[in-house]
This record gives C-alpha cells, structure tokens and sequence, in this order.
C-alpha cells in the first residue's frame, strides 16, 4: 500500500555521531609493561575487532598517535598491502641449516562450487557494512513503537493525486509521512541532531536533510533531500520523484548521501509490519513505516475496517531521552491520524 515498485519506485530499506567513550586506564591505551601496543580508545578496538582490522596495522591520525575510528574505516577500505620489506640496516631472520630456504604457500581453501556462491564484499556494500557495524557499535539505540489508524491520511493521498498542484508529480504515503516527519521536527528540534565525540558537544542542525533509505541493485544507500524542512508540500514531491529515479537509474552523487540529518526508511513496501532500523551515521534518529494494511480498528466506539500501520522510531540515546523520542514520535503518528495537524502544526 505505501509504495508501488512496479512503477519504479525503489524500495526504501534501511538506515549518530560517534560514541568513543572516555579514555579508559592507562594500561588500555599504552598495554603493560611498556608494550608496544596501539594506542586506541576501547570503543575502537572493538569497532576493529568486529571488523577484522589488526590494530598494529592501521595508521593512526589521532592526538598523541591515537587510533581513531575514521582510521579503521580507513584501512578496511584500503586495499590489502602485500607483504613489507624488511628495514633497512635490519638483520636477515636466521634459517636453519636443515630446513628448506622456503616453503610452499598454503593451498586455498577449497569450497563446493555446486553448492556455494561466494560473492566479493566491496564497493557500496562494503562500506555500507562497516557503516552499519559502526554506528551499531558505538550509538546507544532505542527503538519505540507506535501502531495508528491512517486512513485520513489514505484519503488525503488519493486527493492529492487529483489536485491540479500535484500534476506528474507522484503522490504517495511516503510524501505525507516524510511531510510529518518534518512538521514534528520544528516541534520538537532536538531530534534533529548529531554528536560530536571529539569536541564532546550536540549539534542541534536547524536544517534537516531527510535521508530516504533505498535499496538498489548496487547495495543500499541513503541519498537524502537537501534543506526538506523548506520545501512546500508540491516541491517535497518532486524532490522525492527525483530521489527515486536517481536511484533506481544508479546516478546517485555522493554529494546526495553526505550531510543527512534524519531519515526515514519504508519496509512496508515488502509487506512487513515494521523493524527496528540502524541509524545512518552521524544521524540521530530514523523512522521505519511498516506494511498498511486493512485492519479491524475501534473507531468512533464501533470496530470497523481501517488503514493501519505501525510505526517504528529508532535513537541516539545519548541525545534524545525516552521523553524526547517519545514525544516526537506521538507527534508523527497524530499528524498521519489528522493529516489536517498538517495545517495547524505547521
């Protein structure tokens, strides 16, 4: 019901600031006993154990030689480096006299070709996983539900699609959830941050850049309208049709996936009631909108057949308490019961 794919539109699927955490004692960072160890925030040597990253071989960018967790992304996208040479001046490894000078490299690991597809991890899913594992890892989430009765909001879409504003423009759920979003947002402004771990300040943006989650055939990526909360409801259309076919057409820039603030991804499109999204780095929140679907609702004090999503709202709690999110949330949901909250909310 939210989104028709056979009309082209992708999929929305989906996905903060970083969480260091204080420094932890002095044998975490400097190892005991005067051991070489790297130096790096506890935080990060679990970001690099997760992501199979020696610590030993990254090259640190932080204060005083710290490891930082851009220097692990770093090195999980660098290509492998073959074997170092030895140091100039380094003596040779003492071989003794019986064994062989060297020795055959191992034989790779054989796997049935009948019955496994090995596919290579790289390019945007690469760095979409290590995205992922980062924020997951770092960013304390919470995530809270909501189920509502959206059929006000089913008639406005069906409309809206006759309203002469709206002509070639495509109308759907996604514009007045997205609408919604934004009208809860100068409602409750502090949703709409990030956390800066280095300067260990919030940045509360009085912009939103909303972030649309989509999958496409070259993995999922999360291009976002520049400056949503200043768009009319006609011009939020247009910008979300040229999001979409952007994606679908793989033109995506990687300017249009860079400075998101909030974002919303649409599970619903595959028929699920909801999910519990990982939120897009340097983000604080997102929202994922389930299936909507005709369901048996109390309404008016009579059980009657109405449109009912669930919504799911996934945060940072190091920037938004239970109050906050909640809130927010309520507010999202309210506006989709009564989309004329659009008018007066506004």
């Amino acid at each position: 019901v939210t989104l028709d794919r056979a009309e082209g539109d992708v999929p929305v699927d989906g996905e903060s600031g970083d969480a260091h955490g204080m420094l932890g004692p002095l044998t975490e960072l400097a190892g005991v006993a005067g051991a070489q160890r790297p130096l790096a925030k506890p935080p990060v040597r679990k970001l690099a154990k997760d992501l199979g990253v020696d610590l030993a071989t990254v090259t640190p960018t932080g204060p005083d030689g710290i490891v930082t967790r851009e220097d692990v992304h770093a090195a999980v996208a660098a290509p492998e480096a073959g074997p170092t040479a030895p140091e100039p001046g380094a003596p040779a490894p003492e071989v003794p006299s019986a064994a062989p000078v060297s020795t055959p490299a191992p034989a790779p690991a054989s796997y049935d070709t009948a019955r496994e597809t090995r596919i290579p991890v790289k390019g945007v899913r690469k760095a979409t996983a290590a995205a992922m594992v980062g924020s997951a890892f770092t960013a304390p989430h919470v995530t809270e539900f909501v189920t509502v009765d959206v059929t006000r909001t089913m008639k406005l879409v069906e409309e809206l699609k006759q309203d002469k504003e709206f002509a070639g423009l495509r109308v759907n759920p996604l514009l007045l959830i997205a609408k919604a979003l934004l009208v809860a947002i100068r409602r409750h402004p502090g949703v709409n941050a990030s956390w800066d771990e280095a300067a260990q300040e919030i940045v509360v943006k009085h912009y939103v850049n909303l972030g649309i989650a989509a999958a496409t055939p070259r993995g999922l990526i999360v291009p976002n309208i520049k400056d949503a909360h200043a768009k009319t409801l006609p011009q939020l259309a247009e910008s979300l049709g040229e999001l979409v076919s952007t994606a679908r057409d793989g033109k995506t820039s990687p300017s249009a996936m860079q400075a998101g603030t909030v974002t919303i991804t649409n599970v619903g499109v595959f028929g699920v009631d909801t999910g519990t999204p990982i939120l897009n780095p340097g983000e604080s929140a997102i929202l994922a909108v389930g299936a909507i679907k005709l369901q048996p609702w109390v309404h008016k004090g009579k059980v009657k057949p109405r449109q009912v999503t669930t919504l799911a709202l996934s945060f940072d709690h190091r920037l938004i308490d239970g109050e906050l999110g909640s809130r927010f949330l309520a507010d999202v949901a309210a506006i989709l019961e009564q989309p004329k909250r659009l008018i007066s909310w506004a």
